[in-house]
């Protein structure tokens, strides 16, 4: 007799989760050396955590209007998961890092995706600072991830010159901290002048340009190609997790210099 797959504790889904919004989608597939860690350090094979993964995927709306499909029948558990992570993204990133965290110091071994969390996560001495650095980094790897580790204007793909840049600031909504839908992987340079109000992005994902941008004389070629001619362009929009249109009116209404 087929033995029954045990059920999955809700540790291991947050944590199943997590992966799910950390690791690009394309890359969701049962040979990926972080799954196959962390699926042996859960006790499941590869194929099983990468099927939790995929079910994650098709409850996300936007894989839906993409007509991608998940599996046809997910538990009931994935949709509790879920909602909770929608509900209070700042609370279960910082749970879930934490379970990802002891999962790999369980097993004495540091995966690269999660090898900075752990080392801040032992040597940090304060409990606030501690969260923040995770809950940082889970909003980081979830944003970047989603956009193919890529700017989303200019499309460079140098992994140390992009940021997550929050939409919504970390100081203005803590309870979109960790959102990703509240996040866009941008280069430092555009990163900078998004978040000083030089650049924002209107409601169709068209890039705007402040007046200063365009009453500055222009004496460098940056000035020009980096800000001036990006003007109407649409943004590369994610994988998952799109950018959220409330979000950005907030930016628009709130930080862009028009």
């Amino acid at each position: 007799m087929k033995q029954r797959a045990k059920n999955w504790s809700r540790d291991e889904l947050i944590v199943a989760f997590n992966l799910y919004c950390r690791i690009p989608f394309g890359r969701l597939y049962k040979t990926n050396p972080d799954i196959v860690n962390i699926a042996k350090s859960l006790g499941r094979t590869p194929s099983a955590l990468t099927m939790k993964m995929v079910n994650f995927a098709s409850l996300d709306p936007f894989h839906r209007k993409r007509n991608v499909k998940g599996l046809q029948h997910g538990s009931k558990q994935d949709m509790v998961i879920w909602d909770e992570f929608h509900e209070n993204w700042e609370s279960l990133a910082y749970e879930s890092q934490k379970s990802l965290g002891k999962l790999s110091i369980e097993t004495k071994q540091d995966y690269t995706l999660h090898e900075s969390l752990l080392k801040k996560d032992i040597l940090t001495e304060s409990h606030k600072l501690t969260r923040v650095r995770l809950v940082q980094s889970f909003f980081r790897d979830a944003v970047l991830s989603s956009y193919d580790y890529s700017c989303s204007i200019c499309k460079i793909r140098l992994h140390k010159m992009l940021n997550a840049s929050h939409i919504i600031p970390w100081s203005i909504d803590k309870s979109r901290r960790a959102d990703p839908c509240n996040g866009l992987s941008l280069c430092v340079f555009h990163d900078r002048a998004f978040d000083r109000g030089l650049i924002t992005i209107d409601e169709n994902y068209q890039i705007e340009i402040s007046k200063e941008v365009k009453s500055t004389e222009i004496e460098s070629n940056l000035h020009k190609i980096g800000l001036i001619e990006i003007e109407g362009q649409k943004i590369t929009l994610p994988k998952k997790f799109n950018p959220d249109k409330e979000a950005l009116a907030y930016h628009r209404d709130n930080i862009f210099l028009s």
